[in-house]
């Protein structure tokens, strides 16, 4: 580092230029070299080349300011007190858009940290310099530019209400149909981030006439557009009813239950939760997620996904279909979902979030489950955690007293004596609701499944009560 500050002020610009590269790759490599540029007071020398009329100094040192503030909160802090901040914008005005593409860079990396060096970047104007970037012919400029205000519209609100109030949606929002797929990434990502924070924010997002259009990317051939489309999608339904009708009402759900059905991964996640929030809101639009078939893609993505936390979308998205009437409980437990989420509940390997979503799913399914097979199945099955048992025998005991095809299935499957053999070992809110249960039939049958009740007949008999 004290062999190349020096080289920074040589009166070559061509080694002003190389010490700065290396710099650059110096500075990237790590956050401890970083570390070590900031500490031997570097960054004076890069401002210093920022404001100078070189366009090659200007640029080299954005670069090097762009991998400093890349690593940290505190690395862009002093990025910013170091003074780097309004040379960074003043070289959005730059004719040369290799030199505005970098200052943009850096400035994305300064906003993605917090949303307090976010709004220091606002305040300085950085918004409207960036909009223009984004109208610039040059596709990196452009990418560039709309990568960095998503980063700042994704802190706040407010930060997010500055960037439309520049004006930026109507220029943004036909972008994601041009032919470049990594501005099309970074489009709908500033789209998303826009609209997840307010109704009001999802609904300028809409309003730019981003549906329908918005599903053709999620059968793009970039795997990070149809994702950040999804995302799009996402963040605008999760807010109203209105606004998950409105998807709905433009052909969403179909467009979703196809991205849920050929991605996988991380890939996966936003179309799995637009489907949740979509069907979240009420019984008619969790019935289109049931009609348009979106029940298989959530199961296998549930049952198949190695991170948790895409099961645990899957098992809340499963949970907030079936939860609304016994219809929807049934066409639920019909693909046989619920053994599989009690198996996430009880598996060693789930995440506290994982148990909790299954088991939250399990109860909202089973709490509207009149379908009986699929409950006498749940007893069939490995022994079940009393947590979710009890779910289990209360709405047993709802539906037996009224279903006699039911009352008999339960005798004739075992479920009834295997039922009685786990009051023996379980709580006595397990033997209450399992005397609930028993309450809907004979005392003659109850004896003969409970256990040991053959022991206590063949000592009436050798006691000669017979």
């Amino acid at each position: 580092m004290t062999l190349l500050r020096p080289l920074l002020l040589d009166c070559v610009p061509n080694i002003q230029q190389t010490a700065s590269l290396a710099l650059a790759r110096l500075a990237s490599f790590s956050q401890e070299l970083a570390e070590a540029i900031v500490h031997e007071n570097i960054l004076i020398q890069l401002v210093y080349s920022l404001k100078e009329q070189n366009r090659y100094n200007k640029k080299a040192a954005a670069g090097v300011v762009r991998a400093i503030a890349k690593h940290s909160p505190a690395l862009a802090q002093a990025v910013v007190n170091a003074g780097a901040l309004q040379p960074l914008i003043l070289s959005l005005e730059e004719f040369d858009p290799a030199v505005k593409e970098m200052a943009a860079g850096a400035l994305g990396h300064i906003v993605r940290h917090t949303a307090r060096l976010a709004q220091v970047v606002v305040d300085a104007g950085g918004v409207s310099l960036l909009l223009l970037a984004i109208q610039e012919p040059e596709l990196s400029l452009r990418r560039t530019a709309a990568c960095t205000l998503a980063d700042i519209a994704k802190h706040t609100p407010e930060l997010a209400q500055g960037i439309v109030d520049a004006g930026s949606v109507p220029f943004v929002a036909p972008l994601i149909s041009h032919s470049d797929a990594k501005l099309r990434k970074e489009v709908c990502a500033l789209l998303s981030q826009i609209a997840k924070h307010t109704v009001d924010l999802a609904e300028v997002v809409v309003a730019a006439d981003v549906f329908p259009k918005i599903y053709l990317l999620l059968r793009d051939t970039d795997p990070m557009v149809r994702r950040n489309a999804a995302m799009v999608v996402r963040e605008v339904c999760k807010h109203t009813p209105e606004l998950a009708q409105l998807v709905v009402a433009t052909g969403g759900v179909a467009a979703l239950v196809d991205n849920v059905r050929e991605t996988c991964g991380n890939e996966r996640l936003p179309g799995v939760m637009a489907l949740g929030y979509i069907a979240a809101f009420s019984e008619t639009l969790a019935l289109t997620v049931i009609a348009s078939e979106g029940l298989p893609p959530l199961l296998n993505a549930f049952t198949t996904e190695v991170e948790d936390h895409i099961k645990s979308a899957s098992a809340w998205s499963l949970g907030q279909i079936g939860r609304h009437s016994p219809n929807h409980a049934k066409a639920v437990a019909e693909l046989e979902v619920l053994p599989p989420l009690v198996g996430g509940f009880v598996s060693k390997h789930s995440s506290e979030d994982l148990q909790s979503k299954c088991k939250k799913a399990v109860k909202g399914i089973c709490d509207r489950l009149t379908f009986f097979p699929a409950l006498n199945s749940l007893l069939q099955g490995p022994p079940l955690p009393e947590g979710i048992l009890k779910y289990v025998l209360i709405q047993i005991a709802k539906v037996i007293p009224h279903d006699q095809e039911a009352k008999t299935l339960f005798v004739t499957s075992g479920s009834f004596g295997k039922m009685q053999e786990m009051a023996v070992e379980s709580s006595s809110e397990i033997k209450s609701l399992v005397d609930s249960v028993n309450s809907a039939y004979p005392i003659e049958i109850v004896h003969y499944y409970s256990p040991g009740y053959s022991e206590i007949l063949l000592q009436k008999l050798a006691g000669g009560k017979f």
